[in-house]
């Protein structure tokens, strides 16, 4: 299904906002995640797919199709800031690096409003190749977010190399934190680990009030999850000619 969708362009991206925790009404930055379309037109959301293809040739074609509607939305919107997901494993895939060093040549303004998530257990995969990566799109603004912190095994010696700037709290410490103390000395040891290499920290799969209450009340900077928004093809600020399949 995947590889059809591919092959005709069947993709497009969801957006979701990642709030500010000092402000829930306000807007730090959207995370657009890739979508499929199956033969019946039906969206299938990435964790339905990307489990299977992740480290395949497919997911590299993913990550290029994610990565070229993600840059098309930044250039059509001069205010938007936007996280893309991404493989550590396509940072040697030539189709996706040649796409991301063009769009910066040819509008130095987008690195600077790019955000790229890889997670936790695609960085520990080959994390001298990722710190490298990091090391040379530092110049062009590119801001970098480690996903799913967590719930995978980073080790702790690489932060003082890696240039995270951004960790994302995973969802399974974040789900009902206000009536889960185990879960909060968790997210409060991730917090102090965050300020101490001077990270912005986003609260991923927020579903509550009480637990966004609790997260800003713990430090969290942002939060991210369907008690604010779910993911949406059709944002307002995108051209509706632009949110149909790529």
């Amino acid at each position: 299904m995947v590889s059809e969708a591919v092959a005709h362009r069947q993709t497009l991206l969801a957006y979701q906002p990642v709030m500010r925790a000092s402000n829930h009404s306000k807007v730090a930055f959207y995370e657009g995640l890739i979508r499929v379309l199956d033969p019946t037109g039906r969206v299938i959301p990435a964790r339905e797919f990307m489990p299977a293809i992740e480290d395949t040739e497919l997911g590299r074609e993913i990550d290029v199709l994610a990565l070229r509607m993600g840059l098309q939305s930044l250039r059509q919107n001069p205010g938007l800031r936007l996280a893309i997901n991404m493989s550590a494993r396509s940072i040697g895939f030539s189709a996706w690096n040649k796409m991301l060093h063009r769009h910066l040549k040819q509008d130095p303004t987008l690195g600077e409003r790019l955000i790229l998530e890889i997670t936790e257990g695609s960085a520990m995969q080959v994390p001298e190749l990722v710190v490298d990566f990091m090391d040379e799109l530092q110049p062009h603004g590119v801001c970098f977010a480690l996903d799913d912190f967590g719930a995978g095994y980073t080790a702790i010696r690489y932060f003082k190399d890696f240039y995270f700037d951004i960790l994302k709290i995973d969802g399974q410490f974040v789900r009902g934190i206000a009536g889960n103390p185990d879960n909060r000395a968790i997210t409060a040891a991730l917090l102090s680990i965050a300020v101490h290499f001077d990270m912005l920290t986003v609260a991923e799969n927020v579903e509550s009030a009480a637990d966004a209450a609790l997260l800003t009340e713990m430090g969290v900077d942002c939060l991210q999850g369907y008690f604010f928004s779910a993911p949406t093809t059709q944002p307002a600020w995108l051209p509706k000619a632009h949110a149909q399949a790529g």
